[in-house]
């Protein structure tokens, strides 16, 4: 092999190891021991540990909630708190939804400091899900705010602190909604910092802030040593459905830091959120960052920044805020100098068309390997080991780039260069128009190439490694990021992202690819099918990330019917399961995700009970008034398609509106926990005739008949959302 040769495969090499080290980019701090005077993750950890107790799940109004409460309790007092406990049965609208859910709720609520002025609330809930014990979810968040409140302890703050560790969120953010509305501080708060987790590991990144965010981005940025925050992460975060108890409390326009950690998602929602599984360098950094927050916000100077800003972290490390409207004009300088510049050096259009080819075919190139190991392995083959599809992903990109790179032999590398810069500015304003906090990831790497462009020569070179580095340093650890939120179902989704931080590299490197393009396809191709051969042959799953395997059964009442039926991402059944039955591919009423299914014997399970206390028409439809019996059941929800029109549920005093219920879905009334029992709701229908309602009452556990099914149970698997749980069904018309 020629020294051309060697170098271009050395290069490439290189590429692919830099994309798979891209999660390490950014480097949390050592967790602090007890003998700390700043946060101390060791000390956080011995509370938490103390606080789960034997780390059964302990889900809102549970027996196992009042154990922790009580521990918690004694932690607070420990740490100097006065805690005051509130009880509610609270209702809260769903934003994902249209529907409402209930419970009973106790909130744990204490302050320190001055006794006037206005407060700075910072917030976690104790509740776990039914499934597991919630060391990270919300476990993180208590243990932060437990030591916070320790570290705040006698100092002078010029503003009070007050500690919300509700009960109820992951119910339907229920806490949130009873302090907001019933809580007399309320009133008083100014400032919001709330603690979050879907994962048990990684960075805590600062997601989401009020809008506009000036105020929440001026107290992070001058508080916050190791920030983790971008605005394009908290823009997307506003178009998807999930939500946290930030969603309640927005509604108030307190100034607001949400921060969460998110990796590792396998662990999230299941038995494996242990306190063993939660990573100590993220409880620090988490608590470093709250407790700078919190002490932001409690000591700084009074808001005063107004307008919105944009913002993005540099490995971690520093933190580049701008005015939006200042980013936003970069960008488009950006865009216009690149649009002179390519103008200038037009050459058919050939180099702007092998950018947008090599971005397609990068797509299509990841998408094929993706169904090609899908054709022998089924389920989410990929759980077990993440980053080497990861690798794959990006090993893929680079042949895609560099054969589309070889074939335009017409477009030097100056024209590639400009073509390149040209397409990235106008994907990035493109990107603007739904996220408009992308600007400033986006208009500083064409800005640099773009001013190496006018100045020519070597700097041009010089400028175009600068700008790709750059490029590197401010995309790849948001490339992971994304992979991690949204995992890899549809890997080729990040294909083109992948293919435009390898380019500009590629396109550096332009002479040696055509010097030596025999060598490049092939050590390329190589890696590709290296990294793919790599994710077929890998275990699907770990001890440490398991496969999703949750059993139900249900019973239906009306019909007379039970039914087997397990949620495991549509992977192979076990063999042993033939025995049990026929197993189909299924949609059920009672979830969402589809399901394998089998007939299963008649196993009757109680049914809750819904008693109709009163109806009477009222403008615009019917009022209807009801009492829930739950039957012993863990959770009871009514479902009534469309046309019922539900407008509004009260219970406990609290009145919620009901959004339309479009495409099909269905309105939801749910109730948790043993209050359930007897509740009474009132009800606005927009219909006047009575329609039918699906009563659905769940309860964790199976009957003994299910022994079959949970000791064929994959070794490296576990109920994931929710547990193992038996389900009744029983309709009323109301």
């Amino acid at each position: 092999m020629k020294r051309s040769g060697i170098l271009l495969a050395a290069a490439l090499l290189l590429l692919v190891l830099a994309m798979g080290l891209k999660g390490r980019l950014v480097q949390l701090p050592e967790p602090a021991p007890a003998s700390s005077t700043g946060f101390s993750a060791e000390r956080a950890i011995a509370r938490l540990a103390y606080l789960l107790g034997d780390q059964r799940p302990h889900p809102v109004d549970s027996d196992e909630n009042d154990a922790v409460r009580a521990r918690l309790i004694e932690q607070m007092r420990a740490v100097g708190l006065d805690p005051q406990v509130t009880d509610d049965f609270a209702c809260n609208s769903h934003r994902a939804v249209a529907g409402v859910s209930c419970a009973r709720v106790r909130n744990v609520v204490a302050t320190l400091g001055p006794s006037k002025g206005p407060h700075v609330l910072a917030v976690a809930h104790y509740d776990s899900t039914p499934v597991g014990p919630g060391a990270a979810d919300d476990g993180i968040g208590v243990a932060s705010l437990l030591e916070i409140a320790d570290r705040l302890r006698g100092k002078h703050l010029r503003r009070p602190v007050t500690f919300l560790i509700n009960e109820g969120e992951e119910a339907g953010l229920l806490g949130a909604r009873a302090f907001m509305e019933r809580h007399p501080m309320a009133a008083r708060v100014e400032a919001l910092v709330n603690l979050e987790a879907r994962g048990v590991e990684g960075p805590a990144i600062m997601f989401e802030t009020s809008q506009p965010n000036g105020d929440a981005i001026a107290t992070y940025a001058r508080s916050t040593e190791r920030p983790v925050a971008n605005s394009l992460t908290a823009d997307f975060y506003r178009l998807v459905p999930n939500s946290t108890d930030v969603t309640v409390f927005e509604e108030r326009g307190w100034t607001t830091l949400n921060y969460a950690i998110i990796e590792n998602e396998t662990r999230y929602h299941t038995a494996g959120d242990t306190l063993d599984a939660l990573s100590p360098r993220s409880l620090q950094h988490m608590g470093d960052q709250a407790l700078s927050a919190v002490l932001g916000f409690a000591n700084g100077e009074a808001p005063s920044v107004t307008g919105q800003r944009h913002y993005t972290d540099i490995l971690g490390r520093t933190l580049v805020v701008l005015p939006a409207a200042v980013s936003l004009a970069l960008l488009g300088l950006a865009v216009l100098l690149l649009a002179w510049i390519g103008w200038r050096r037009r050459g058919r259009f050939g180099a702007v068309s092998a950018i947008v080819g090599a971005i397609l075919a990068s797509t299509a190139l990841v998408w094929l390997g993706q169904f090609l190991v899908g054709l022998f392995r089924s389920g989410q083959w990929w759980r077990g080991h993440p980053e080497i599809i990861s690798l794959a992903l990006a090993a893929s990109a680079l042949p895609a780039c560099a054969v589309a790179l070889i074939l335009t032999r017409k477009a030097t590398r100056e024209r590639l260069r400009a073509a390149y810069w040209l397409v990235f500015a106008l994907l990035g304003a493109l990107a603007c128009l739904a996220a408009p906090g992308a600007s400033i990831l986006v208009f500083a790497p064409p800005l640099v190439a773009a001013a190496g462009m006018l100045v020519g020569g070597k700097w041009e070179r010089i400028a175009g490694l600068i700008a790709a580095s750059l490029l590197f340093l401010l995309f790849a650890p948001l490339l992971h990021s994304i992979e991690v939120l949204l995992g890899y179902g549809s890997a080729w989704m990040f294909a083109p992202l992948a293919a435009l931080i390898l380019l500009p590299w590629l396109i550096e490197l332009q002479p040696l690819l055509t010097g030596a393009r025999r060598t490049g396809i092939a050590v390329a191709g190589g890696l590709a099918l290296l990294g793919w051969a790599a994710a077929a042959a890998a275990p699907a799953y770990t001890d440490d990330r398991q496969q999703r395997f949750s059993i139900e059964y249900a019973w239906d009442a009306d019909k007379s019917q039970g039914q087997w039926a397990v949620v495991n991402g549509q992977a192979p059944l076990p063999d042993s399961y033939s025995a049990v039955g026929s197993w189909t591919k299924s949609e059920v009423v009672w979830g969402i995700a589809p399901r394998w299914t089998a007939p299963a014997p008649k196993l009757p399970v109680e049914t809750p009970r819904v008693t109709v206390l009163q109806q009477r028409e009222v403008p615009g439809g019917r009022q209807v008034s009801f009492r829930l019996s739950s039957a012993g059941a863990r959770s009871v929800v009514l479902q009534a398609p469309a046309e019922a029109g539900l407008r509004f549920v009260s219970s406990g005093g609290f009145t919620r509106p009901v959004g339309l219920a479009k495409d099909g879905a269905k309105y939801t009334i749910g109730c948790s926990g043993r209050n359930c029992a007897g509740a009474v709701f009132d009800i606005v229908l927009a219909s006047r005739a009575p329609v039918e309602w699906l009563v659905i009452g769940a309860t964790p556990g199976l009957p003994a008949a299910a022994q079959p099914l949970v000791k064929g149970r994959p070794p490296l698997s576990r109920p994931q959302y929710a547990p193992d749980t038996t389900i009744s069904l029983s309709r009323i018309r109301m």
